[in-house]
């Protein structure tokens, strides 16, 4: 199953000196980079990445389990200090299947009210 993933950093992770900006890209900006390569070449990050003038990461990984992708989401070493929103995605063809299951209720419900209403 894919899941679109938002990380973004929380209001009280950013930095405040050079000293801790220094520390943060070495203990938390770098690692994260690394480890989402790892799960980009494994094939568990399909798509996305880090965000445009931001500190966030916009993802959609590939898992089969939520608690595989908790354990996924938890493997970045940038998860503590982010906002973390996870968005459950389906097919095309899943979409199509649901939306045709819908049209036939509603063709059903119509063909069941002309019959009510011509009995009348």
């Amino acid at each position: 199953m894919q899941f679109l993933i938002r990380l973004s950093l929380s209001g009280g992770g950013r930095p405040n000196t050079e000293m801790e900006g220094r520390a943060f890209i070495e203990n938390y900006i770098f690692p994260t980079l690394k480890r989402c390569i790892e799960l980009q070449k494994e094939r568990k990050i399909i798509a996305g990445g880090p965000e445009v003038g931001a500190i966030a990461l916009s993802l959609i990984l590939e898992a089969p389990s939520a608690p595989e992708l908790d354990n996924m989401i938890a493997s970045l070493p940038l998860w503590p200090r982010m906002e973390t929103s996870v968005t459950p995605l389906t097919t095309f063809e899943d979409r199509q299947r649901s939306v045709d299951a819908v049209l036939a209720m509603l063709e059903s419900r119509t063909h069941t009210h002309k019959t009510v209403d011509a009995l009348r």
